[in-house]
C-alpha cells in the first residue's frame, strides 16, 4: 500500500516538474487559429493603413476564402482595433515587449485585447503564454492609464476612442451567372425580410446588420455582398453580351463579375490589376472562364496593341481616396482615423496626386481606337478626384468623339455645377445613401459604316430579344423582318455594297 501511494507521488511530481503537455480543447484550438487569423489580417490593415495603399476593406480582407473562422475573426480584429490606442499605451507602460515580439506585434495587440477586454480563452500557444505570465503588470499598466485620463473605469476610457457605426442595409447582388433573382430571394425570405431594388435588377435588399457571410449563396458564390452604388457602376456601363471589355482596375472583381453577368457569359472581359496581392484575391473572386486576369498596369497597356483592338468599353474605377465609404469599410477603426489622417480629412496634397492618376488613367482609356462606352467612378467625395478629373479631359474626350450621358437618368443626385454638362455626372451621398460614389459616362458616337460592319443577322436577333422583341426603325431598314436563306444572301450582299461606298479616314473615325 505504501509502495502504491509512493509511486503515485512520485508520478504525480514528476508530471508536475515537466511542462504541460495535454491536448488543446475544441474551444482552445478555435481560439489558438483565430487569433492567427485575425493577426494575419490585422497586419495587411496596419500595414495598408500607414502606407495609405490598402489592400482591401477590412471587411473584405476578413471575408476572403483564406480566413476560415470568419465571425471570430471579424471580432478579433474590429474589437483589436476599437482598443488600439488603449493597448499600445498599456504595453509601453508594462514595458514588456521585447524584439522578438515586436516582429509579432499584431498578434501580442490581439491576445493583449483578449487577455484585458475579452473573454481569454487559454492555450498553449507560446504568444498567449507570453502575455498570460504578464498579466499583472498589464493590469497595473491599466490603471495607471486610467487614472491619468482621469477615468473612472475602462468603459469611459473606451468611449474616448470610439467612433460610432453606421447602419445600412445589408445590399445582396446576386450572380445571375449562376443563380436567378427570384430563386435567391425565396432562399433569403426563408431568414430574412427581402426586397428588390428599384434601379439595378439584380440587387436585393435585407435589413441592417443580417449577417450572411457564411450563407451557403455567399459561399457558392451565387450572390455577392456589394453595396448599392458599387453595384451602379457596371450596370451604368452597361455592356451587350460578345462584347470585348476592359476593366482597367479590377480588384477584388466584384464589378468585374458584375460585367460578365451583365454579358450573361458572352464575350471576354480582361481584368487588369497591379498589386500583386490584390490580384491573388481578383483571381479569388472571379473564377470565371470568360475573365482573362491580366497582373500589369493598365497605363502600360498599349492602345494601338492589336490585342486590345476589339476592346469596346472600359470601366475605370482607380485608385482614390475612399472618402465616399470610409465608415462602410470601418476605416474609423484605423490608427489614420484616431490621428485625424483618415480619408475623411481633406490632405490637399494626396488628393491633388490621386488626381493627377486619375486623370492620367482616364485620358489613356479615350485612347482605345474601339471602345464606345466609358465608365469613370470612384469612391470619394471630393470634387478634386470627380467633377475636376473629368472637366480636365472633355477636350480630348471630343476630339475623340466621346461625349457625356447621363446613366440613370431617374437618379436625383447628379455632379456639382462646375461646367457645363455635370447633369449628366451621378453622385451618391455619404449620409442620405450611406455611400459617397461618383460616375461618369462616356459615350462615342459610332460611324454608320463601322456600325454596318457590326451588324450581322445574328447580332440584330440578339438586340430583338434584349429588348423585349423591339427594333428600332434603323434595324428595320438594315434587315427584313424574316430571315430566309434567300434574306441572308440579300443581307451580306447589301453590306459589302455599303461598304464599297465608303472609305475610313484612319486617323479621326469619319466617313469620306
Amino acid at each position: 500500500m505504501a509502495r502504491t501511494k509512493k509511486a503515485v507521488t512520485t508520478k504525480q511530481s514528476s508530471a508536475a516538474g515537466k511542462p504541460e503537455t495535454r491536448r488543446r480543447s475544441n474551444a482552445e484550438r478555435s481560439a489558438y487559429f483565430s487569433r492567427r487569423e485575425a493577426a494575419k489580417v490585422l497586419r495587411l490593415v496596419l500595414e495598408g493603413d500607414a502606407r495609405r495603399r490598402a489592400v482591401g476593406s477590412i471587411k473584405s480582407l476578413i471575408y476572403s476564402p483564406s480566413v476560415k473562422n470568419k465571425k471570430a475573426t471579424f471580432a478579433l480584429v474590429c474589437q483589436t482595433l476599437k482598443h488600439l490606442c488603449i493597448i499600445k499605451e498599456v504595453l509601453n507602460e508594462a514595458g514588456i515587449v521585447n524584439n522578438k515580439w515586436k516582429k509579432r506585434e499584431e498578434l501580442v495587440y490581439i491576445i493583449t485585447y483578449d487577455v484585458l477586454f475579452g473573454k481569454a480563452i487559454l492555450s498553449t500557444g507560446d504568444a498567449e503564454k507570453f502575455i498570460w505570465q504578464r498579466k499583472d503588470a498589464l493590469v497595473s499598466a491599466l490603471a495607471l492609464l486610467l487614472k491619468r485620463k482621469q477615468v473612472k473605469n475602462v468603459q469611459e476610457l473606451i468611449v474616448l476612442y470610439q467612433t460610432p457605426d453606421v447602419s445600412k442595409p445589408r445590399y445582396v447582388r446576386v450572380n445571375t451567372l449562376k443563380f436567378d433573382v427570384e430563386s435567391a430571394q425565396r432562399e433569403l425570405e426563408e431568414r430574412y425580410s427581402v426586397q428588390r431594388d428599384d434601379m439595378v435588377p439584380d440587387l436585393l435588399i435585407l435589413p441592417a446588420g443580417s449577417d450572411l457571410h457564411n450563407h451557403r449563396l455567399v459561399m457558392n458564390g451565387s450572390i455577392f455582398l456589394q453595396g448599392k452604388a458599387s453595384s451602379m457602376v457596371a450596370a451604368a456601363l452597361d455592356p451587350e453580351p460578345g462584347w470585348e471589355v476592359l476593366d482597367a482596375c479590377s480588384a477584388p472583381g466584384n464589378k468585374t463579375v458584375h460585367l460578365a453577368a451583365l454579358m450573361r457569359g458572352k464575350g471576354k472581359i480582361i481584368a487588369c490589376e497591379l498589386n500583386k496581392e490584390r490580384v491573388k484575391r481578383l483571381n479569388d473572386t472571379v473564377q470565371l472562364s470568360d475573365i482573362e486576369v491580366l497582373h500589369g498596369d493598365f497605363l502600360s497597356l498599349s492602345s494601338s496593341d492589336p490585342s486590345y483592338s476589339k476592346v469596346r468599353a472600359i470601366l475605370l474605377d482607380p485608385s482614390c481616396s475612399g472618402s465616399g465609404t470610409a465608415s462602410v469599410r470601418l476605416d474609423h477603426l484605423l490608427p489614420s482615423h484616431a490621428t485625424g489622417q483618415s480619408s475623411n480629412g481633406v490632405d490637399e496634397e494626396r488628393l491633388n496626386k490621386l488626381a493627377a492618376f486619375q486623370r492620367k488613367a482616364l485620358e489613356h482609356a479615350l485612347s482605345f481606337p474601339a471602345v464606345e462606352r466609358i465608365v469613370y467612378s470612384t469612391c470619394s467625395i471630393h470634387q478634386t478626384e470627380n467633377e475636376d478629373v473629368v472637366k480636365s479631359v472633355l477636350p480630348l474626350a471630343a476630339s475623340y468623339g466621346f461625349h457625356l450621358e447621363a446613366p440613370f437618368p431617374q437618379w436625383s443626385r447628379r455632379g456639382f455645377p462646375v461646367f457645363e454638362g455635370c447633369e449628366n455626372l451621378l453622385r451618391t451621398d455619404p449620409v442620405e445613401d450611406k455611400e459617397g460614389f461618383f460616375i461618369a459616362l462616356f459615350v462615342r458616337k459610332v460611324t454608320f459604316s463601322k456600325e454596318l460592319s457590326r451588324v450581322t443577322p445574328d447580332s440584330i436577333e440578339e438586340k430583338r430579344k434584349r429588348r423585349g422583341g423591339n427594333m428600332n426603325k434603323e434595324e428595320m431598314t438594315l434587315v427584313p423582318r424574316v430571315f430566309t436563306k434567300f434574306c441572308k444572301f440579300w443581307f451580306y450582299a447589301q453590306i459589302n455594297k455599303r461598304k464599297r461606298s465608303f472609305t475610313r479616314c484612319t486617323c479621326c473615325e469619319t466617313l469620306q
